[in-house]
């Protein structure tokens, strides 16, 4: 069994080509999901992209409170790293917000 810091790095950073054939890149997906959110919510409750990660993170550590699952503690993890991977390469765009 592999550590499960080296199995989120993986899923983020060494297959993220597989995923983006599947799902599209994650950043982007996180980008439309805010996108979405934001209009089906009133102005008082939008959202960032970064947001959107954050999010998901919470309800992953919400279903571990319930429920011990190595997989709730792995996409945690994976979505950490891939929202540190979505701000560095942000700020890499040229006319970064």
């Amino acid at each position: 069994m592999t550590n499960i810091l080296e199995q989120a790095n993986n899923i983020i950073n060494n297959r993220s080509e597989e995923k983006d054939r599947l799902y599209g890149p994650i950043g982007e997906g996180m980008e439309i999901a805010a996108q979405i959110f934001n209009l089906i919510s009133p102005e008082d409750e939008h959202i960032t992209p970064e947001g959107m990660f954050r999010a998901l993170v919470a309800l992953k550590f919400s279903r571990e409170h319930y429920n011990h699952r190595e997989d709730n503690l792995l996409d945690a993890v994976a979505y950490i790293g891939a929202l540190n991977n979505y701000i560095n390469e942000k700020q890499k765009r040229p006319g970064k917000e």
